[in-house]
């Protein structure tokens, strides 16, 4: 436990009642004070999954001296911070802080260029904030310093959650497995949110449905006879089962998932053989399967197991020989904001900061993230919202034929740090007191 007395009260400059302006004010001078050196120092030092220790000491000590009581090494590097003030409700607020590895090309100014041991593979490998993930810590610092500089404006206690290994959709889980609500408390409320490429810089997006899908990684192991390429009667080609097995697979989003449900099968790895006139005896399939529902994922885990091992037996293997499917520990359910918490939150965020700055535009894609985790078993009302990061004359750029605005995971990807951090504190701090409101 690391625990500072003295209240934050006199490192950000507040002034009393809260008003949107006022709190805008107070947010944007800690950020050219003081959390803009913090983001540049994250972003230039990206630790991977599972080896944020450096990472999390870090920020263990900001949150420290915000006036936080502070426990590390939950569920690994994970930090949990703890700020009691008065009777009220429990809420918890997430960030994840893990780095992708990826060779930093953004060009900017302080572009990474730390390198790390890949705990996966023992490789020496460049290491990159590609997903935002420092936006997200230092958000939490302003969201800590603010919030302890505001102890008469709200009641109740207030979890800070500082989660690892998000990229590999294993942070959450050990954070709970480490008894993280039997030691901390059970929250009311959950919230989190996620700086995007895709959202114009500074603007607040909320969804009442889900905002990322659930995701399964899932691994089939197709069994084969080995012979020589030239005698292939004499065995049982894995290959040749494999590439009927990925077809196959393709006729459960077309011909039985709902046309109004949303559903993806991607195969994203084939591996199989040494040389080109060996038949190997062995294949491996390497798959990511998502969904927004219970439903439709029963629906395709159930469909790629009859698939492969029904494929196995059209090509004359016996039972001990059938395709196993493998279901990694590595899945997450979808993330599924609360409707009533959202228009709630909504409503705050319409008022404080300003509805031309709070929109409702669904995701495109089928991207997965492991915070339901946090919030289900128990159940936790819980609001994930997304934060622009992308300066809107890039998207005209684009719209016009001009360059691409880089994904999220590629090397390029860029953030205008300070409309997303000072976004990311203002909508956390204006969250918090609607809920904690005394």
């Amino acid at each position: 436990m690391i625990r500072i007395l003295a209240a934050a009260a006199a490192a950000v400059a507040i002034v009393s009642p809260l008003n949107a302006s006022e709190l805008s004010e107070a947010v944007q001078k800690d950020y050219d004070d003081y959390l803009w050196p913090l983001f540049d120092h994250f972003h230039r030092n990206p630790e991977l999954s599972l080896v944020e220790t450096e990472t999390a000491a870090r920020m263990a000590a900001e949150l420290a001296s915000a006036g936080f009581d502070v426990t590390e090494n939950v569920g690994g590097t994970g930090v949990v911070a703890v700020l009691e003030n008065g009777a009220g409700p429990t809420v918890m607020m997430r960030a994840d802080m893990d780095g992708l590895p990826v060779e930093e090309k953004s060009g900017l100014e302080n572009a990474s260029r730390k390198q790390q041991e890949d705990p996966i593979t023992g490789n020496l490998v460049y290491t990159m904030h590609a997903c935002g993930h420092d936006v997200h810590i230092t958000s939490l610092v302003g969201t800590a310093r603010q919030m302890a500089a505001r102890t008469d404006e709200w009641s109740g206690k207030l979890i800070l959650l500082v989660q690892p290994a998000e990229e590999r959709v294993l942070g959450a889980r050990m954070m709970k497995e480490d008894d993280l609500w039997e030691r901390f408390g059970e929250p009311d409320y959950a919230l989190a949110f996620h700086v995007s490429a895709g959202d114009v810089a500074g603007v607040i997006n909320v969804s009442e449905g889900s905002p990322y899908a659930g995701a399964d990684t899932v691994d089939i192991i197709i069994y084969g006879v080995g012979s020589h390429g030239a005698h292939p009667h004499r065995g049982k080609d894995p290959i040749v089962l494999g590439s009927q097995i990925v077809l196959a697979l393709q006729t459960l989003v077309a011909r039985e998932l709902s046309p109004r449900a949303p559903g993806v099968v991607t195969v994203g790895s084939f591996h199989s053989g040494t040389k080109h006139n060996i038949i190997s005896d062995r294949a491996h399939l390497q798959l990511t399967v998502r969904n927004t529902s219970e439903e439709t994922r029963e629906l395709l885990l159930n469909g790629i197991k009859r698939i492969a091992e029904n494929m196995g037996r059209v090509a004359g293997l016996p039972d001990e020989k059938l395709p196993e499917v493998i279901i990694s520990e590595e899945s997450v359910p979808p993330t599924t904001n609360d409707a009533t918490l959202a228009r709630r939150l909504k409503s705050a965020w319409n008022a404080e900061i300003g509805a031309e700055r709070v929109v409702d535009i669904p995701t495109t894609g089928m991207g997965a993230e492991d915070f339901p985790l946090l919030t289900v078993n128990p159940d936790i009302p819980s609001v994930y919202w997304a934060i622009g990061g992308t300066p809107k004359e890039d998207f005209e750029r684009e719209a016009a034929g001009g360059e691409p605005v880089p994904s999220h995971h590629s090397p390029l990807f860029k953030i205008s740090p300070e409309p997303a951090v000072t976004a990311g504190v203002e909508s956390t701090v204006v969250a918090l007191l609607e809920l904690m409101a005394p």
